[in-house]
């Protein structure tokens, strides 16, 4: 399997990853990702060159963001200060549900995050799902706390607010990269 950015071309593909995962999350009980997501943010996403796509031949098996941008509200300027990438959409197809994609693209991002210089892999989960949260720690992340206030934007309580790091480490993912090599991440100092 290989890895790619996305294109701009994947938009449609990536929004209907968005919708297959949430009716699956919505059959397991929670309502995580029951809003779409809009179009246009997820193109400029694709346009900062930070989503990358998991191809199995002509078949794209998942997709995952990494990011050195971390989300308004989540993390302490202390941590800010700390070189960290951040994860978010992690998705596999159901199609491909099983073979520990997700796992192995953790282990790709946390290589990536390496080698561009971080020194953690950052993620926010939802709240409320607590079977994503025990996955997430058992790929090695560790609980760091829950956010629950909205942010400046949105006053409301934060629905994506359970936060989890792991250090940035090689990892032999078996994937192929095609991506650029990664660029060092911004900090606070």
């Amino acid at each position: 399997m290989i890895i790619t950015p996305a294109e701009p071309h994947d938009v449609a593909k990536l929004l209907a990853f968005r919708e297959e995962a949430a009716a699956w999350i919505h059959g397991l009980g929670s309502d995580q990702w029951s809003r779409p997501y809009p179009a246009d943010k997820l193109l400029a996403t694709i346009t900062a060159g930070t989503v990358f796509m998991l191809r199995d031949g002509h078949t794209t098996a998942g997709t995952i963001t990494l990011t050195p941008d971390a989300e308004e509200g989540l993390w302490s300027e202390e941590e800010l200060a700390e070189p960290s990438m951040f994860v978010n959409k992690l998705t596999v197809t159901r199609e491909y549900a099983g073979q520990n994609l997700g796992g192995r693209l953790l282990d790709w991002a946390g290589d990536r995050a390496c080698r561009a210089g971080a020194r953690w892999v950052r993620l926010d989960a939802w709240t409320t799902n607590e079977a994503l949260q025990r996955y997430y720690l058992e790929q090695g992340f560790t609980y760091v706390r829950t956010v629950r206030q909205g942010s400046a934007v949105n006053g409301g309580p934060r629905v994506s607010g359970w936060l989890a790091q792991r250090a940035a480490r090689p990892a032999d993912h078996g994937f192929t990269d095609r991506a650029p090599a990664p660029t060092r991440p911004r900090f606070a100092v």
